[in-house]
C-alpha cells in the first residue's frame, strides 16, 4: 500500500470538495491518504490526521494543492526526508507545479503507474551570526534576501564570496537565488534565467546606487558573506518571501548551498524554455501587460 501525503492551500476556493475526491479516488484503489492533524480537521477527515513528525516519517509522496507558494513552504518541510512532491496547481501562475486540475484524474493514474521522473533542484541555507552565535538558520528553495524595510534609505552591504571581498552595496538589498529562484524576484531585479538543472547561485542587488554594480554568477560550492553595515533603519532577512528575522548592525548572514535537495515529480516531458513561455506570458497576461 502506497502512502501519500496531501498539503492542502485551505484559502484556495473550492478546495474541499476537490480534496474529497482526491481522498476517495486514491482510497479507492488500494492508497492510504493522510494529512496535517490540523488539515484533516479543516476537512472533516480528523480520521487521516497525523501529526507532522509521523506524516513526514510515513509519508511516500506528497501531493500539494494550492500555488507556487504553498509548494515552496512543502519543499522546505520535506526535502530532509527526500519526499517527492507532485505540485497541482489551484493558483494563477504555478510556475513551479506539475499539473492544473483538468488534468488531475490522468496525472494521478500516471503516478501510480510509475510513469513519472524525479528531478531534484538545489537548495540554500541562510544562517544568521550575531556576535559570534547563530541565532537564525533557514533553508529555501527559491532565495535568500536582504532588504531594507518600508521607510529606510539605502542600506550598506559588505559582500563577500568565499574569503573574496566583492564590494559594498548601497542598496535597496541583496538577493541571492538559486537556479529555480532565478524566475522569481532575482529576475525583476534584473538578474538572469538559469536554467534549473545548474547548481550555481546568482547574486542580485536591488536598485544598488552604483554604475557598476551588476548579478554575479557564483559556483554553487561557494559561500555568500554578507554584513550589514547600516546603522539605521530597519533590515530584513527573508526566505522564499515566507521566512525569516530582523537583522541588526554587523550582523553576518552566510549564504550556501543546503545539504538537501527538492523533489519535484514531472509527469510531462516540458523543457525549461517551454515554461518560460508558457508560465511567464502568462503571468504577464494576468497582470495586465
Amino acid at each position: 500500500m502506497k502512502t501519500i501525503g496531501l498539503v492542502v492551500n485551505l484559502g484556495k476556493q473550492r478546495v474541499a470538495p476537490l480534496v474529497e475526491q482526491i481522498v476517495d479516488w486514491l482510497t479507492a484503489r488500494s492508497c492510504r491518504v493522510v494529512m496535517a492533524v490540523d488539515t484533516a480537521a479543516a476537512l472533516g477527515r480528523p480520521e487521516l490526521g497525523l501529526p507532522r513528525e509521523q506524516l513526514v516519517e510515513e509519508t511516500e509522496i506528497v501531493l500539494v494543492l494550492g500555488g507556487d507558494g504553498t509548494l515552496l513552504r512543502c519543499a522546505r518541510e520535506s526535502a530532509p526526508r527526500g519526499i517527492p512532491l507532485l505540485g497541482i496547481n489551484l493558483g494563477h501562475l504555478g510556475f513551479l507545479t506539475e499539473i492544473d486540475v483538468p488534468e488531475l484524474w490522468s496525472g494521478l493514474e500516471k503516478l501510480l503507474a510509475g510513469r513519472y521522473t524525479v528531478e531534484e533542484r538545489m537548495m540554500l541555507e541562510a544562517r544568521v551570526i550575531r556576535e559570534g552565535h547563530t541565532v537564525e538558520r533557514v533553508i529555501g528553495l527559491n532565495d535568500a534576501v536582504i532588504t531594507k524595510g518600508a521607510f529606510a534609505r539605502l542600506i550598506f552591504l559588505e559582500t563577500h564570496v568565499n574569503e573574496d571581498f566583492v564590494t559594498t552595496y548601497p542598496a535597496d538589498g541583496l538577493i541571492v537565488a538559486t537556479p529555480t529562484g532565478s524566475t522569481a524576484y532575482s529576475l525583476s531585479a534584473g538578474g538572469p534565467l538559469v536554467t534549473p538543472e545548474l547548481d550555481l547561485m546568482v547574486v542580485t542587488p536591488i536598485c544598488p546606487h552604483s554604475l557598476w554594480a551588476r548579478p554575479l554568477v557564483i559556483n554553487a560550492a561557494s559561500r555568500v558573506r554578507v554584513i550589514v553595515r547600516s546603522k539605521q533603519g530597519e533590515v530584513m532577512l527573508t526566505v522564499d518571501g515566507q521566512q525569516g528575522c530582523k537583522l541588526e548592525f554587523n550582523d553576518t548572514v552566510l549564504i550556501q548551498q543546503a545539504a538537501h535537495r527538492a523533489r519535484l515529480i514531472r509527469l510531462k516531458n516540458r523543457s525549461f524554455f517551454y515554461l518560460l513561455r508558457q508560465k511567464l506570458s502568462e503571468g504577464e497576461r494576468l497582470n495586465g501587460c
